[in-house]
This record gives C-alpha cells, structure tokens and sequence, in this order.
C-alpha cells in the first residue's frame, strides 16, 4: 500500500478521519472538486459528490485507499449539518464499500458554480 493513515498522539482523535497521510509512489492524481448534477438535499449531494470521486479516482486506476488528502466545500456551513454530511459520506462508504478516512479539510463557502450545488469534494492521491 502507498499511503498509511496516522492517528497522531497529541492531536484529537477524530473518528471519521486522520490527522496525517504518508504517502509514497510516483503517480500524483488529483481529482477536481465533484458535485451532484441531479441535486437532491445536502446529504444525498454530499453522497454523490464522494461517489463521483470515487469514480474519477477508479478512471486513473485508483481507489478511496489510495487517497492522501480529501477537501469539502459546503455552502453556508454550519455546525448543524455536521449529521447530514456524515450521513451522506456513511452512505457513500456503504455503497462503494470502502472506509473513506483520508486526512481532510472542510470549508464553509458563499456559492458554488450554480445556485443548486450545495457541496463539492476533491480529492488528492497517491499511486506506486
């Protein structure tokens, strides 16, 4: 495997992440942001974002495992969605059948491209 996932001691344990990837190889992907183009509520676009990635990463011949480096962007974040975003990577998870724990970084923004894109991920990993 090229990437090991680090709980660091010192840092918050966060149960759906890690605070560090190692990685190592010679193929750099990067995914652009995704997000769902059918719309939906926020978990089932935040699900669909998660499964685009999924997608783009199989077309370089990657998967979640091989991710170093996960980043959201959700319109008007607040704290209070925290359960539907979880909601939506849990589902994501389940259906690609993978744990999706890759260090990651969310942002709360204005807007996105257009007004119905309530969140976009992308994703950065590494291959042998």
């Amino acid at each position: 495997m090229t990437v090991t996932l680090l709980d660091v001691p010192g840092l918050p344990e966060i149960p759906i992440y890690r605070q560090v990837s190692v990685a190592t190889g010679s193929r750099l992907i990067h995914v652009a942001g995704q997000v769902a183009w059918d719309g939906g509520d926020f978990a089932t676009q935040v699900e669909q974002a998660y499964l685009n990635v999924g997608t783009a990463l199989a077309a370089a011949g990657a998967t979640f495992a091989d991710v170093v480096k996960l980043t959201a962007h959700v319109v008007d974040w607040k704290p209070a969605l925290m359960p539907e975003l979880l909601d939506g990577i849990a589902r994501a998870s389940a259906r690609l059948g993978v744990t999706i724990a890759a260090p990651a970084s969310l942002f709360g923004i204005v807007a996105l491209d257009v007004p119905e894109h309530l969140v976009e991920v992308e994703a950065v990993a590494v291959l042998d």
